[in-house]
């Protein structure tokens, strides 16, 4: 006997009833109302993070959960977060590791807490060690090849990529992985990126130091807009680059101030963080196999610009 439930006209009108209560902040679901906490490595104003979070809370909206949000770039103190997180006897934990070591002790608190504990973002390496679940983001070494790929069939032969958070180890892998399939020259360029007036005056006197650079790469989107102004300043012919989008990268691709953005669709990153540990809760499912789940990385240049502008409008891209 067929199960109704199997039909694609049912699947279609339960999975619009799902988007139809997300919507409207209603749960979809009848599961007990979990607490899960996200604790993240984010600065303060990161619109990479915006763009997570809302993921993150509409993927709550849908499953019935109690969503908890913190962040700090400092890595002791996001590891007291999660500490704070693991007090609260939250049911499920979702913690970024763009510094491992620091993180360690916290994460191995959690498991022990009997807290499940899904990563993402950054520490793809390390996040199985840690005893996670699952990770789930780009490779950032995998995505920093794709860059490195980009930028020689660009014609390009001498690089900067500007790293603006000194010890974080997905900075590090894409520059890295750029490195590595890159034909030509790629120096890194470290940055306070707490502080634009200086990651601009910095671009601003590498580009009039060495007019040979023909390439800038930046690992944020905030500091796409930053690097176009300093291209400005020292009257660069340097081409844009950056990883991540938001509303402003779309419209510099869309007018040809940035030449490609690598998008690792953080939207995902924080939706799917949410489900997982939700399907984890409910049904003891995990994806991945024991490896990370992907959500990039996705080369977009101008002729994607106009399709992505919704999205990063409304702030899902």
């Amino acid at each position: 006997m067929a199960l109704a439930g199997c039909s694609s006209t049912g699947g279609k009108r339960a999975e619009d009833a799902r988007e139809a209560a997300a919507a409207r902040g209603k749960a979809a679901v009848s599961t007990p109302r979990w607490t899960f906490a996200m604790v993240t490595h984010s600065g303060d104003g990161d619109t990479f993070w915006d763009i997570v979070q809302k993921g993150a809370r509409e993927a709550s909206a849908k499953d019935n959960i109690n969503f908890l949000y913190s962040h700090h770039d400092e890595a002791q103190q996001q590891a007291q977060l999660v500490d704070a997180a693991v007090d609260k006897e939250v049911d499920g934990l979702i913690v970024t590791l763009a510094k491992p070591a620091a993180m360690k002790a916290a994460v191995e608190r959690a498991r022990k807490a009997g807290i499940p504990v899904v990563t993402i973002n950054s520490g793809s390496a390390e996040s199985k060690e840690f005893g996670a679940l699952t990770h789930i983001g780009q490779d950032e070494t995998v995505a920093g090849e794709a860059v490195g790929t980009e930028l020689t069939e660009r014609g390009h032969r001498k690089a900067v990529c500007v790293l603006h958070e000194q010890g974080n180890v997905g900075h590090e892998q894409r520059c890295a992985g750029a490195r590595k399939t890159f034909r030509g020259e790629l120096e890194n360029l470290y940055v306070d990126g707490t502080n634009m007036p200086d990651v601009q005056a910095s671009i601003v006197a590498k580009l009039q130091a060495d007019r040979d650079v023909d390439a800038v790469v930046t690992l944020g989107a905030p500091f796409a807009a930053t690097a176009i102004k300093a291209k400005r300043d020292a009257d660069s012919e340097a081409e844009i680059d950056t990883f991540d989008l938001n509303a402003s990268v779309a419209a510099a691709l869309g007018d040809g101030s940035l030449g490609f953005a690598v998008d690792q669709q953080p939207y995902l990153q924080g939706y799917e963080a949410v489900d997982l540990l939700w399907l984890y809760k409910y049904n003891a499912d995990v994806l991945g196999g024991g490896g990370p789940v992907l959500t990039g990385p996705q080369i977009v240049t101008r002729d994607q610009a106009a399709e992505l502008a919704d999205y990063t409008e409304r702030g899902t891209r």
